[in-house]
């Protein structure tokens, strides 16, 4: 009686590394910052740029709208900084701030467009400082001639409701008397 001992095939292995690599790929092709965004830029956010004098650096800061001030040749946004992800969208984490900046660009955009609360980052450079009310606050933040103002889609939150089915649904330790 002979046994034959069979070895698994390679090529099973090589393709599943093969699939993986490319699954990899297409995951980080998703996480990429979009070409108006890109760029070398210094690292710091608003609130270090107020503490220590950082006029003529390149920033990309991102944050919520705050307010817009729309004048005779440019267009100035007020925003509250937040932290950016990898793909240079501003976390709205609720409890963080970034600190506030001003940013401003030639031209007009539409304040209905443009509305308080949403999402931007924008590039570009410091130009100096100005010291505005918030309430009663005197705040003092860095000013931005921006290169970029990069107005983010909307995110709608979707509701995810489990449904166990009717299977299920009359006994919740399942239908044969015994849980999970």
């Amino acid at each position: 009686m002979s046994i034959i001992h069979s070895h698994p095939s390679p090529a099973p292995t090589r393709l599943l590394a093969l699939a993986a690599a490319i699954a990899m790929l297409a995951l980080a092709g998703c996480a990429s910052v979009p070409k108006p965004l890109q760029g070398q830029f210094a690292g710091i956010d608003p609130a270090t740029a107020v503490q220590q004098d950082a006029t003529g650096q390149a920033v990309r800061w991102g944050g919520t709208i705050a307010a817009v001030e729309t004048g005779a040749e440019q267009t100035c946004f007020q925003l509250v900084g937040r932290p950016l992800n990898e793909e240079s969208r501003p976390i709205l984490a609720r409890d963080h701030s970034a600190g506030r900046f001003l940013a401003c660009r030639q031209g007009f955009y539409e304040p209905q467009v443009f509305k308080i609360g949403r999402s931007v980052t924008v590039t570009g450079h410091i130009t100096g400082y100005e010291t505005r009310k918030v309430g009663q606050y005197d705040y003092r933040q860095p000013r931005v001639a921006a290169d970029v103002i990069y107005l983010w889609p909307k995110i709608d939150r979707v509701r995810v409701v489990y449904d166990p089915g009717p299977f299920f649904a009359p006994y919740p330790w399942g239908p044969w008397g015994w849980g999970w």
